[in-house]
């Protein structure tokens, strides 16, 4: 079942999710601390994958659902090793 959603919505939400990449972005590359900087990419990633979602809704193609998840599955595990690292080193 489709569901028409308006076009000024999409638009927002594209808006939204670009500005907010465009500060978790600042937010890694400006960090202070590398603790900041692994905030900011795990930041990064979970609106990435926020991205994935809303474009797999807007086209209608589902698969992208898959790709969210498996994204999303690999950035915990790179967050988990970045912190280990920055914790006591690998």
């Amino acid at each position: 079942m489709r569901i028409e959603i308006p076009q000024f919505i999409w638009i927002a939400w594209f808006v939204i999710v670009s500005i907010a990449t465009i500060l978790a972005t600042i937010r890694a590359i400006v960090g202070p601390t590398n603790s900041d900087r692994a905030v900011g990419l795990d930041t990064w990633t979970t609106i990435t994958t926020g991205f994935w979602v809303i474009l797999a809704l807007y086209f209608f193609q589902y698969i992208l659902l898959s790709v969210s998840m498996v994204y999303a599955i690999l950035s915990f595990l790179g967050v988990l090793a970045i912190a280990r690292y920055l914790e006591r080193g690998l």
